[in-house]
């Protein structure tokens, strides 16, 4: 999505949104409530994790993807609504703070980890850590260019002409 907003503009990026949250919503309440109503909440854990997979390595483009931020957001919301919105606006706060998208993308997840493990069996802190570690894997360009100080900074509230 924030490479379609720096290419394309704001209402284009909204559209990418609507469907990154889409493609992450549908297939999460199929497995929650048709597909593996046993599973209970963690099947939310795992079809999210399963469209962060798809996101950031699809197959019809070798693997090469997306970041999977806005699906792990979106299955964290379905998960557990409080801590996945709190972490969600704690990484938007960390963005503006730092200026890194990579690390408001980094610690939402990380953030979501201690509820996880707190109020949860063993099997949904496995994959949320799993989930964890994807955005980590997804994002290690990023983590290097932020230890070099050669990542570029951004601004959410700086003004951009529409395209």
């Amino acid at each position: 999505m924030a490479n379609i907003y720096s290419l394309f503009g704001l209402k284009w990026a909204a559209v990418t949104l609507l469907g990154d949250v889409l493609k992450t919503v549908l297939p999460c309440m199929a497995c929650r409530f048709l597909l593996f109503p046993r599973l209970g909440r963690v099947a939310i854990l795992y079809a999210g994790l399963g469209a962060a997979l798809g996101h950031g390595f699809p197959f019809w483009h070798r693997f090469r993807g997306g970041r999977s931020v806005a699906v792990t957001c979106t299955y964290l919301i379905l998960f557990s609504p409080l801590w996945g919105s709190v972490a969600a606006l704690a990484g938007l706060f960390l963005v503006i703070v730092t200026r890194y998208l990579a690390v408001g993308a980094l610690a939402i997840p990380a953030l979501c980890l201690l509820p996880v493990f707190l109020q949860n069996g063993t099997e949904a802190e496995l994959v949320a850590l799993a989930g964890t570690v994807l955005l980590f894997i997804l994002h290690r360009d990023s983590i290097d260019r932020i230890a070099h100080q050669t990542e570029k900074k951004t601004s959410l509230f700086a003004k951009r002409t529409e395209k």
